[in-house]
């Protein structure tokens, strides 16, 4: 029973991702580019300045992981084929006459395909960055994670940048301040393959992409089927805090709430004492008024 099992993951893991998988994960980048506000304005009106926002959508996780390894951050341009490809979808995305592209887009089955195709290719990039990184660093188990996780989910820091650069950084937006779930699993998986590739985690490398790539394909279609973004690794977040910070901003908080508890007392007290104070002065020139 484990050959049959072996075969299939091994075969998928030989899956290349040219050019349905890459087409996949363009139309969805350039479509969250598409729906931000002002987009389409901008496609209009500056195209170069659109088609290099998708660009930077499309490619963001190889050039964050190019800056890491101290490799040309343009390298990606090497690679005509995929930026043709890329170019091309950007370009019916948003010229398309009718704007039929987005219409078909709109559909749920589609939206759910190309997702699911967009997740398969995350798993690509986490294996590829942790492999690429151990070239150079055969034992900097952090500089493999670092790059995993930046091939894998890098592309929001890169736009994140190039929208402060544009003036539309929002801070509640930022993935450094605050990890979105898909940042989250890609840290996770990048943690889990680099000790795979280390041979501190016993399992093979074909067999763990495969269950890698079912788990987010399959978090990503529930989280569209149920209209729910609030999937959170909050249960291992809070396990992980307990056991590293243990319970202390818990303890810390009454005191905080006594702390403020006191001058507000003793503010009462004094705009109490005050009037009272200030009575008999009153009753004093009242009654001078009287005489």
């Amino acid at each position: 029973m484990e050959y049959p099992w072996d075969e299939l993951t091994l075969a998928f893991s030989r899956t290349s991702m040219f050019p349905f998988f890459d087409i996949a994960h363009y139309l969805v980048s350039v479509m969250t580019l598409k729906q931000r506000p002002g987009a389409v304005a901008t496609a209009w009106s500056n195209p170069l300045s659109s088609w290099f926002s998708a660009m930077l959508h499309c490619f963001g996780g190889g050039i964050l992981s190019c800056i890491l390894l101290a490799e040309p951050p343009l390298k990606f341009l090497t690679n005509h084929t995929n930026i043709l490809l890329a170019s091309s979808i950007w370009y019916i995305v948003f010229f398309c006459p009718r704007d039929l592209v987005s219409q078909g887009y709109s559909y749920l089955p589609i939206q759910l395909l190309a997702a699911g195709m967009k997740e398969v290719t995350r798993t690509w990039k986490i294996v590829g960055g942790v492999t690429h990184a151990s070239s150079y660093y055969r034992n900097g188990w952090i500089v493999m994670i670092a790059v995993g996780w930046a091939r894998g989910a890098g592309g929001a820091i890169v736009t994140a940048c190039e929208q402060l650069l544009r003036g539309d950084w929002r801070p509640e937006g930022d993935e450094w301040l605050k990890m979105s779930f898909p940042s989250k699993v890609t840290l996770l998986g990048s943690i889990m393959f680099t000790f795979q590739h280390t041979k501190h985690l016993g399992i093979s490398k074909h067999d763990f992409m495969f269950l890698y790539t079912v788990f987010l394909v399959s978090i990503k279609v529930t989280m569209m089927l149920t209209a729910d973004s609030a999937m959170t690794l909050a249960p291992l977040e809070d396990t992980l805090s307990r056991m590293l910070f243990g319970r202390r901003q818990q303890q810390f908080s009454p005191s905080e709430k006594k702390a403020e508890a006191k001058p507000s007392s003793n503010g009462s007290a004094s705009s109490v004492s005050k009037p009272a104070a200030e009575t008999p002065r009153a009753a004093k020139r009242h009654t001078k008024k009287e005489d």
